[in-house]
C-alpha cells in the first residue's frame, strides 16, 4: 500500500553554518526509555505478530466472502495497527542513529526492524490481490457504510494498483533481489559519496570531504568558492566510473519493474505514487519552464550585487550581505510562535508545546547527521524534529520549515492509521507554509540591509526549488529514456547534466563553470523506488506561496479552512485536496499566481540592489 516517507529531507543546496550557538537536546523517553528497554523488544516481536494477523486477516475467504464489508473494516484495521507499530519502531531507531551515528546498537537494531518489516511489501500485495476478488462489490460497500466510505479513495487507489503490480510469488523475488541489486548500488553510491575526499591544503596535507567541499559554496571569499568547486568536480572524477554503473543499475532495475508492471513510464508510476494528475504536472512543469526569465533575472542581480559579470555556479550559495541578527534557539522559537500566532494561535501554541516538551534537538555536535527532518511516532501520537541550529536567520527558517511538519502530523494524528500516509506532494504544504509565514514575519519592519539579506535567502533558495528542480527533473526524464536503449557511460551523463542545466539557468550562469556531476551528488537518483523525486518539492513550494496569497487576500476563518486542508492530505489526491481551497492545479493560473509571488520579491530584490 501506498506509504509516505516519514523523514522530511533538507533542500537542494549544500548546508552552511557552524555549531557556535547553545541550543536543547530532544527526549525519546515518551517513546521507549532505551534500545535495551523491555517495551522495545517487546514491540518489536509485536510487530511479527501484527504483520501475521494482518496477513490471516486478508487471507480470510470465508470472511470476505460471508460478510465482505466487515471483512475490509477488519483488514483495513489489521494493516493499518502494522504499519504505525513499524513507523514508530523504525522512526525510534533512527532517531537515535541519527544524533549518535557511531551508535552501533541503533545500527543493528535499524537493521533488525528493516528485516521484521519486509513481509509488509506482501502484506500489500496479498490485500490488493484480495480486494480485487470484491472489486464488483466495492461501490456498494463503501456506499453503505459510513466509516469505509472514510477510505473511499484509498481502496480505490488500491485496486488501481492492483492492475500494476506482478503476481505475489514475483513481487516477493523483486523484493528480495532488490537487497543484492538496486539497494546494493544506492549503498555504493552512499558508500562512496560519503567517503570522498580531497586535498584541500597541499602545504599540510587537509583534507576536506566532498560535502565539506560544497558547503564552502557559502563562503563570502569567491577564491575559496572556485577552489572549493574545482576539487569537488575533480574528486567526482575520480570515482566516476564506479558511479556510473551505480547509476545504470539502479535505473535499469527501475525500468525494467515498472515496464514488466505495465506502466507506460517511470514517470507515470512517479506521479500515481505523489497522487498528481497527468494535467497538474505537466501544468506545473510548463510553467516551471515558462518562469525561468524570473530567475535568470534575479540570477543577473545578484552577480551585480556581488560585482561580477555573471555567476558561476560556485556563486549559486554566495551571501549577498549579511544578517545583523544572531539568533539564541529561545529567541529563534518565541519568533516563530509570535509571527505564526498572528495567523493560528493554536498553532503557536504547539510551536511552544514542542519545545517544552523536548521534541527538538537543535544542538549540532560530533556524529550527529546535518540537515535537518521531522519523524513522527503514531504509537503515542508525537513528533520529534531534528535540526542543527547555528544562530542564524536560516536556522530559524529551518526550525519553521519542521514544526510546520510536526504541526500537519498533528491535525491527522487521530485518523485511522493508511489515512494518514499522506504523499510527498502535499508533504510539504505544512513546512513551506510555515516557513513562508516566518519569512514575511521577518520582512516586517526589516531595514534595507536586512531585507536585501532575507530576500535574497527566500530567492535563492527558491532558485533551488524551481531552476535547479527543473534540470535535475529534464536529466531524468533523459536518463530513463536513454537507460531504456543501453547503459550510459559517465561521459554521456554528464554532457545530460550539463545539457539540462544549460536549459534551465540559461544565460545566467557561465556555461563553462556548471556542475556536470549532479548526477552524482543527489543521492535519489540512486533509490530505485523513488525516482524523479525532485518535483514533489517544486510542488510545495509553488502550492505553500498559493495559499499564503489566500491567506494575504482572504485572511477571515482561513486557519480553520487549513486545518481541515492538512487533515484529508491522505485521503485524497492531490488535485481534489488542493481543489478544496478552491485552487485549479489543473490549469497553469494557479501555478503562475504562485511565480507572480517569487517574481515581486525579485523586483523588490533589483530596488534594493539599485537596479
Amino acid at each position: 500500500m501506498a506509504r509516505s516517507a516519514h523523514l522530511s529531507p533538507a533542500g537542494g543546496g549544500p548546508s552552511g553554518g557552524s555549531p557556535s550557538v547553545k541550543a536543547p537536546r530532544w527526549s525519546l523517553e515518551t517513546i521507549y526509555p532505551g534500545l535495551q528497554d523491555p517495551a522495545f523488544a517487546a514491540d518489536l516481536e509485536r510487530l511479527t505478530e501484527r504483520i501475521i494477523a494482518a496477513r490471516t486477516q486478508v487471507a480470510d475467504t470465508a470472511a470476505r466472502v460471508g460478510n465482505p464489508a466487515q471483512w475490509l473494516r477488519d483488514a483495513l484495521g489489521a494493516i493499518g495497527s502494522a504499519y504505525d507499530l513499524h513507523e514508530t519502531l523504525e522512526s525510534y531507531c533512527y532517531a537515535e542513529f541519527s544524533v549518535d551515528t557511531s551508535n552501533e546498537a541503533a545500527t543493528a537494531a535499524l537493521n533488525r526492524v528493516a528485516e521484521a518489516g519486509v513481509p509488509l511489501a506482501s502484506l500489500a500485495v496479498e490485500f490488493r490481490n484480495a480486494l480485487d476478488g470484491i472489486r464488483d462489490q466495492v461501490p456498494g460497500i463503501l456506499k453503505a457504510h459510513d466509516d469505509l466510505r472514510e477510505f473511499a479513495f484509498i481502496v480505490r487507489e488500491e485496486l488501481d494498483l492492483q492492475e500494476r503490480q506482478l503476481t505475489a510469488v514475483e513481487e516477493n523475488l523483486a523484493a528480495d533481489l532488490a537487497r543484492s541489486g538496486a539497494d546494493a548500488w544506492s549503498r555504493l553510491h552512499e558508500t562512496i559519496s560519503s567517503t570522498l575526499s580531497a586535498v584541500w591544503d597541499e602545504k599540510t596535507g587537509e583534507t576536506k570531504t566532498v560535502v565539506e567541499l560544497r558547503a564552502l559554496a557559502f563562503d563570502p571569499d569567491r577564491a575559496v568558492r572556485h577552489a572549493a568547486y574545482r576539487k569537488e568536480l575533480a574528486a567526482w572524477q575520480r570515482v566516476e566510473t564506479p558511479l556510473a554503473f551505480a547509476l545504470n543499475g539502479v535505473k535499469g532495475t527501475t525500468h525494467t519493474l515498472n515496464s514488466r508492471r505495465g506502466w507506460e513510464s517511470t514517470l507515470e508510476r512517479s506521479a500515481v505514487q505523489n497522487r498528481l494528475s497527468t494535467g497538474a504536472l505537466e501544468s506545473m512543469i510548463d510553467t516551471m519552464r515558462e518562469s525561468l526569465p524570473v530567475f535568470r533575472r534575479y540570477l543577473h542581480l545578484k552577480a551585480r550585487a556581488l560585482g561580477l559579470p555573471r555567476l558561476s555556479f560556485y556563486d549559486l550559495f554566495a551571501p549577498v550581505g549579511r544578517s545583523s541578527s544572531t539568533w539564541t534557539f529561545d529567541a529563534a522559537i518565541e519568533f516563530i510562535a509570535d509571527r505564526i500566532g498572528a495567523f493560528d494561535p493554536e498553532q503557536a501554541e504547539f510551536v511552544l508545546e514542542a519545545r517544552d516538551r523536548q521534541w527538538i534537538d537543535a544542538e549540532p555536535r560530533s556524529g550527529k547527521v546535518g540537515g535537518a527532518y521531522c519523524t513522527d511516532f503514531p504509537r503515542v501520537g508525537e513528533s520529534r524534529i531534528l535540526a542543527n541550529f547555528d544562530g542564524s536567520y536560516d536556522g530559524v527558517s529551518t526550525l519553521a520549515h519542521e514544526l510546520g511538519h510536526a504541526w500537519h502530523s498533528r491535525q491527522i494524528r487521530d485518523l485511522p492509521a493508511l489515512q494518514r500516509h499522506y504523499p510527498m506532494t502535499l508533504a510539504e504544504t505544512a513546512s513551506i507554509f510555515s516557513e513562508t509565514l516566518v519569512f514575511y514575519g521577518a520582512l516586517d519592519g526589516a531595514d534595507p540591509d536586512e531585507e536585501r539579506y532575507l530576500i535574497e535567502q527566500f530567492l535563492q533558495g527558491s532558485t533551488q526549488v524551481i531552476v535547479d528542480i527543473l534540470s535535475r527533473f529534464i536529466f531524468e526524464g533523459d536518463l530513463m529514456r536513454r537507460r531504456a536503449e543501453g547503459e550510459l557511460s559517465a561521459k554521456d551523463l554528464s554532457d545530460m547534466m550539463r545539457s539540462a542545466q544549460l536549459e534551465t539557468y540559461g544565460d545566467g550562469l557561465n556555461d563553462e563553470e556548471l556542475h556536470p556531476y549532479m548526477w552524482a551528488v543527489k543521492g535519489h537518483y540512486y533509490r530505485a523506488e523513488l525516482a524523479f523525486y525532485n518535483f514533489p518539492y517544486a510542488f510545495g513550494q509553488l502550492f505553500g506561496l498559493g495559499l499564503y496569497g489566500q491567506y494575504r487576500a482572504a485572511p477571515e476563518g482561513f486557519a480553520r479552512r487549513y486545518r481541515d486542508l492538512l487533515r484529508e492530505t491522505g485521503r485524497q489526491d492531490a488535485v481534489h485536496v488542493t481543489g478544496l481551497m478552491g485552487f485549479d492545479i489543473e490549469s497553469r493560473g494557479f501555478w503562475r499566481g504562485a511565480i507572480a509571488e517569487i517574481e515581486s520579491l525579485v523586483n523588490r530584490f533589483a530596488e534594493l540592489v539599485g537596479e
